[in-house]
């Protein structure tokens, strides 16, 4: 009985190290540009807010990843829309499109908020 889990575990590990995990995909980060917001006129101390962003993708080997909200002051934020590009794509086409993507902004300061979008 020894014997046998003793075989079946290196027969795993013999398994297990043989995988290869590495996939072989080059990609960076890029900004996206921002083309438009849409935000509240006004906002309320404690409140969260869904902030909606149409950014620009400029071919389908970009994609969408997220948002980079960076407090510049107290209440200055600087928005960025990330993108990942891959490499090495022999199919990178189209002029491109606008998407919309979305975050939500919690209110922490009872005073006016400034946003700067990251525009090109």
């Amino acid at each position: 009985m020894k014997r046998v889990f003793f075989l079946l575990l290196v027969a795993s590990f013999t398994l297990f190290t043989s995988c290869d995990i590495d996939d072989d995909v080059n990609y960076h980060f890029e900004a996206l540009q921002v083309k438009s917001v849409e935000m509240p006129e006004a906002f309320d101390y404690g409140e969260i807010y869904k902030i909606k962003v149409t950014y620009f993708r400029p071919n389908n080997c970009t994609f969408f990843e997220g948002f980079d909200v960076v407090k510049e002051a107290l209440t200055t934020r600087k928005v960025v829309t990330i993108g990942t590009v891959i490499e090495d794509e022999e199919e990178c086409t189209g002029s491109g499109e606008d998407l919309v993507a979305t975050f939500n902004f919690e209110v922490l300061y009872d005073e006016p908020y400034l946003f700067r979008y990251w525009t090109g």
